[in-house]
């Protein structure tokens, strides 16, 4: 076989020309890969062995890690074909999942902060310290607040409120549980926090003036809404320019009996998901990071995704 005819083989198999396509973009490793495409390892690994015995593709050590890429000196033919084959890749389905799943690989590289975060929390049990806790870091990190305008969506009883409202200058939490409101309400007067404010509503269409708050938070209630995208969109319209959405949530997972014990929805959610519906609501400098993994079956993940309004 011509070595001409085995580039067009190699080219021909849609998934091999999706990883293609994204090499051709930037250099990545296997578990990146993984992280966009959403395959096996092993699957990975094959597709690139057969790239790279072609000539299409290079592999180059760095670390611990080995990443792969076009290879700079494939001549004008080979150039041309990959060319017209990379070009004919939008037309796959799973291509505007890989482009938003790039992004956010690449974009984690250059955020280390969250690998330095798990190794701290990591050490922080390891040994007993009086009067270390998490709960002396939250409130230390509280104090750290500016006097901002929140918006708590699906705020439960309010707990989250509560505590915001004790260093924000105003806090509206919504639910749209009467009786949650109504607990809410009775809690925040006991206890004396006059800029928090419950309201009976829905997290798809709150009631809060447009754009009339600096931070909107949904933490863990996004799987409740019926449709999290469209929540997103009135947690954009809600901000101001410039303001944050804060969005803690399950990771997606399988535990189907989620639903009935918990009333969830949706069973978690992909970080693919979220960007694609932040992007889509016009928030820019979007963050996701794996925060949080339960130590219990079915070790339920906790995902941070946080935006800034364009």
């Amino acid at each position: 076989m011509s070595q001409t005819l085995k580039y067009l083989r190699a080219l021909a198999d849609p998934t091999r020309l999706r990883i293609v396509a994204l090499l051709n973009d930037a250099e990545l490793s296997v578990n990146e890969l993984q992280e966009i495409t959403g395959m096996g390892q092993s699957r990975i690994s094959t597709h690139l062995g057969v790239l790279v015995e072609t000539g299409l593709l290079e592999s180059e050590r760095k670390g611990k890690r080995t990443f792969y890429g076009r290879r700079g000196d494939e001549g004008a033919v080979v150039g041309e074909l990959a060319k017209q084959a990379i070009a004919g890749v939008a037309e796959l389905p799973e291509r505007e999942s890989d482009l938003v799943n790039l992004r956010r690989v690449l974009d984690e590289r250059e955020h280390k902060e969250q690998a330095y975060f798990n190794q701290v929390a990591g050490r922080f049990d390891r040994s007993y310290g009086p009067g270390r806790s998490w709960q002396a870091f939250g409130h230390l990190l509280l104090r750290l607040l500016p006097p901002l305008e929140v918006a708590d969506l699906g705020s439960g009883e309010g707990l989250l409120s509560e505590l915001l409202a004790r260093r924000c200058k105003r806090v509206i939490a919504v639910d749209n549980s009467d009786k949650m409101v109504a607990f809410g309400a009775r809690k925040a007067k006991k206890n004396g926090l006059k800029n928090l404010e419950f309201r009976h509503g829905d997290l798809e269409n709150p009631p809060i003036d447009p754009e009339s708050v600096d931070l909107v938070v949904l933490s863990q209630a996004l799987h409740h809404a019926e449709d999290p995208r469209r929540a997103i969109e009135y947690a954009a319209a809600i901000l101001r320019k410039g303001g944050q959405l804060m969005i803690l949530d399950l990771h997606e997972h399988r535990f189907e009996r989620a639903r009935q014990l918990y009333g969830d929805r949706w069973l978690g959610f992909a970080k693919s998901d979220l960007q694609q519906w932040l992007e889509k609501g016009g928030f820019r400098d979007i963050e996701l990071a794996i925060v949080a993994r339960e130590d219990e079956p079915p070790h339920f993940e906790t995902i941070l995704a946080a935006g800034t309004k364009g």
